[in-house]
This record gives C-alpha cells, sequence and structure tokens, in this order.
C-alpha cells in the first residue's frame, strides 16, 4: 500500500484503488478551507493519473463529514467581502467539477453524519455505499443560506427526483439511510462492520473493467444532462465507436472466443 503525499486528508493507493477520507474523527471530519482546496487540486490531477482505477470516499471514526467547520470556515466567511465570498464558493464548486471530471469512478462510504458539504461530496460521487446509521442532510438553510450550494439544486434532484430533493433542499432535515436506500440516493446499505469491505470490493470490481471504457461512461454520465435525446445517441455512438478501437475490446473478444474471464489493461 501507498501513502499519498497529501497534507490535509488521508490518501492511501492499494492495487489500484485510492481510499481517501477527512482526518478530524474527533470533530466528525468537518472541511477546511485548506482540505477544500487540496481535495479540488487532488481530483484534478487525478484525470491524469493511470495508477488509480477507482476511489473510495472513506469515512473515519464512525462519520463521514460533518460538513464545513463552523469555526475555521463559516466564522471567517462572516467578515469576508463579496469578491472573496464568490472566491470560496467558486473554489467549494470546482471541488465537485474535479469530483465529476476526474475520469474515475468515485464510491463514497457513509457512516454516521454526512451534512453539508459532506453530503455534496456524497452526492457528488458515482456510488453511495452506506449503513443503517447514515444521516445525509443538506442543511445549508438551517445556517441562513440558500439550498442551491455546489450544484445541490442540479445534481440531487437527478438522483432522487425533484419533489423529494426540493424538501431536503428547503428544510434541511436528515434524510435517514432508509429513506436514501429507497430514493435511489444510496446504491444499498450494509452493516458498520462491512463497510469499508463492501465499498473495496465493489471499486476493485470497477478497476478490474475496462478503465477507459469507463472513463467514457462517466464522461458522458456528465455531459448528457444537457444534450436532447437525439444529441445523446449520437454523441454515444461516437463515445462507443471510440472504445471499439481499443486493446480492451479486443481481449473481451478473444477471451469470449476463448471461454475465458477478459483481462483488461486499460488501452
Amino acid at each position: 500500500m501507498t501513502a499519498a503525499d497529501t497534507t490535509h486528508f488521508l490518501c492511501t493507493i492499494e492495487d489500484g484503488i485510492a481510499r481517501i477520507a477527512l482526518d478530524r474523527p474527533e470533530r466528525k471530519n468537518p472541511l477546511t478551507f485548506d482540505s477544500y482546496a487540496e481535495l479540488r487540486d487532488w481530483f484534478r490531477d487525478l484525470h491524469y493519473n493511470d495508477d488509480i482505477k477507482a476511489v473510495v470516499f472513506a469515512s473515519n471514526g464512525g462519520n463521514f463529514s460533518s460538513g464545513g467547520d463552523v469555526h475555521d470556515i463559516i466564522g471567517p466567511l462572516t467578515r469576508m467581502n463579496m469578491k472573496e465570498l464568490l472566491q470560496f464558493t467558486r473554489m467549494t464548486g470546482d471541488l465537485v467539477k474535479a469530483m465529476i471530471n476526474c475520469g474515475k469512478p468515485v464510491i463514497a462510504a457513509i457512516d454516521g453524519i454526512c451534512v453539508g458539504a459532506g453530503a455534496i461530496i456524497a452526492m457528488a460521487s458515482d456510488l453511495r455505499i452506506a449503513t443503517p446509521e447514515a444521516k445525509v442532510a443538506f442543511l445549508f438553510t438551517r445556517v441562513g443560506l440558500a439550498g442551491c450550494d455546489m450544484g445541490a439544486c442540479a445534481i440531487l434532484p437527478r438522483i432522487i427526483g425533484q419533489g423529494r430533493a426540493a424538501e431536503l433542499l428547503y428544510t434541511g432535515r436528515a434524510m435517514s439511510a432508509d429513506e436514501g436506500a429507497a430514493w435511489g440516493f444510496h446504491n444499498r446499505l450494509v452493516a458498520a462492520d462491512t463497510l469499508e469491505d463492501e465499498a473495496r470490493k465493489l471499486a476493485q470490481q470497477i478497476a478490474a473493467g475496462p478503465n477507459f471504457g469507463h472513463m467514457i461512461t462517466k464522461t458522458m454520465l456528465a455531459q448528457e444532462w444537457s444534450m436532447s435525446i437525439e444529441q445523446a445517441i449520437e454523441a454515444e455512438a461516437q463515445a462507443q465507436a471510440i472504445c471499439m478501437q481499443t486493446g480492451d475490446f479486443e481481449r473481451a473478444y478473444r477471451a469470449f472466443v476463448a471461454k475465458e474471464k477478459p483481462v483488461f489493461m486499460g488501452d
């Protein structure tokens, strides 16, 4: 296992899978200005890192994240001018953009508290596995702000539906684990003592697949939000034609003929 050189969050890399986690468990893993920026930069660089095939964004100490730190972020924000505030909100939005555009599947392993910006990170992940104790809340209105933070009004309705998203964003109430599973926010619920193992198994399954194809899938999932059906079909025709030129496509064919399981190389 290799530990990445990160300062404001944990990161280990093993067998093509990166495990990252916020590292302030005594305060339920809040985000700071520094951890926001470092996560943004890490996900931006991930786009160019072929050694990492999938990412598990893990919980730590029984919680995922309590969102922006009250003392390190919210307090200072009340003393900033408009230009400084816009720089901050754009920076936090850039983290979501970086996660969406990193080219690698991201799995959020959610236990306990997952609120505010922590809920946004879970939302921006491709897949979410949670424990029955997971509580997800987009609680921006609880601190006098709008629910439209870091892309929530665009992304959350696409996951759980407009009405359900509106309720959570207006009220700031917590979505229970059972609600999250029933509404499609969580892909599945697992026991807390198996959360990391289940997330890693899923990451391993994905990492063993055609990673260039996964990158194309992630790209199209993001880009097709703003396309018509006709545009999406044409875009997918072009994307699939590109994938048909890869070595993995030929490997899959040869393995099928030989009645073997294909071994993908990501090219």
